[in-house]
């Protein structure tokens, strides 16, 4: 069978490329539907992009490779795109959009433009030996046990990266990548929360509070922290991950919106014979837990400067320092991937050889929590396939 391009992959990137690549697309998945990912983000109801996306919110050795596609295709093409397919949507915090009613409308819309534009899809469909002739890729499927050999002048790959393995992630694209010559950047998990040994946060599992996390590097985030049974997750601890390396410590700030100092001041003029425990301005039980770590005894109006100064900078620089993260099996996205410097930035294909393309969480770009990533791989899904038709045409 011969098709003029082969997408490996029908996720959010694949499924988009198709829709661009045009005639004569083939996506292929080893999956029983499309869109997994897509269908369990953002609760079921997919965060789809984020109004604020940007190259900044991208981590990459190449911190400039990301701007040629986020450029070409905004979050305001998808928007527009949704919109014209009748999706409601709605905004959540911090730019991020979600689907009014469900993911699947997501995906429907993915696979409607994709048949439109003549785009075929095989499901339960494995891939075999990949081999490159000079000219044309032959790659080697089974299809629901029947061995099919599909010739295509161009392969897309889109099987994106390590992360939730228990969904059929692998690493698929870097095997191919080192196949054919093309670097691959070290990759680990990111978007994951914190694990500690003999967890110190076991009783506080399920407290939940606003804060700044800072990693090392000076990179900080002002989110929902989540206690749990494990460690600490939650927006801030997920942001912060992509910045953290093993054996580094994190500064957690209780207090972010506000000079806790000057508050607990202003309460021991107003109430000084409140005990200073019920006056912090946190969760009962996380504070219960403080109390374990810091003499909060006495009024208030016992509490020197010196004394309300020393525990203030203890709240909101609490040094914490992960032993490690829950892995794979739990991250959103893999840091690291394809080397972008082995890439064109403006058509996601390999210098060396350029109807190989690479898309998606795939590539060493990763974005923050919220959308970001969804928008690369529509970003980059758009870039891949514009330029397959455009030299079609």
């Amino acid at each position: 069978m011969q098709v003029d391009t082969l997408i490996l992959g029908a996720g959010a990137a694949g499924l988009h490329c198709a829709a661009h690549a045009g005639p004569g697309t083939l996506v292929v998945d080893h999956a029983k539907a499309p869109g997994e990912k897509i269908r369990i983000s953002g609760g079921g109801r997919c965060n789809f992009t984020n109004l604020y996306a940007g190259p900044d919110n991208f981590l990459s050795a190449n911190p400039h490779f990301c701007k040629s596609a986020l450029a070409r295709y905004t979050q305001w093409d998808f928007i527009d795109l949704v919109g014209r397919h009748g999706i409601a949507w709605h905004e959540k915090t911090l730019g991020q959009l979600f689907c009014d009613s469900a993911a699947k409308d997501i995906i429907r819309m993915l696979l409607d433009e994709m048949t439109t534009a003549g785009a075929d899809l095989w499901l339960r469909t494995e891939i075999g030996e990949i081999t490159h002739d000079g000219a044309r890729f032959h790659v080697t499927l089974d299809r629901e046990g029947r061995r099919q050999n599909v010739t295509a002048r161009n392969l897309v790959v889109a099987t994106g990266g390590k992360s939730i393995p228990k969904m059929g992630a692998t690493g698929l694209a870097y095997d191919i990548a080192r196949q054919f010559d093309v670097p691959v950047t070290p990759t680990r998990a990111g978007l994951v929360p914190f694990t500690f040994s003999d967890n110190p946060f076991a009783g506080l599992s399920g407290v939940s509070a606003p804060v700044r996390v800072a990693a090392e590097d000076g990179t900080s985030f002002d989110e929902a922290l989540l206690f749990t049974h494990r460690g600490l997750s939650g927006p801030a601890m997920l942001q912060i991950s992509n910045y953290w390396h093993e054996g580094e410590a994190l500064s957690l700030n209780l207090a972010p919106a506000e000079d806790l100092f000057e508050t607990l001041r202003t309460a021991r003029q107003r109430a000084g014979r409140k005990g200073l425990s019920g006056l912090l301005p946190l969760p009962g039980r996380l504070v219960d837990h403080l109390a374990g770590l810091h003499d909060l005894s006495g009024n208030i109006a016992d509490w020197s400067d010196a004394r309300l100064r020393g525990l203030c900078d203890a709240l909101t620089d609490w040094q914490v320092r992960p032993s490690g993260t829950e892995g794979y099996r739990t991250a959103e996205v893999t840091l690291g991937g394809i080397d972008t410097d082995a890439l064109s930035s403006r058509t996601m294909a390999v210098k060396a050889l350029p109807a190989l393309h690479f898309i998606g969480e795939a590539v060493d770009v990763t974005g923050w929590l919220g959308g970001y990533n969804f928008q690369w791989a529509w970003s980059s899904a758009h870039a891949a396939g514009r330029a397959i038709a455009e030299n079609r045409a």
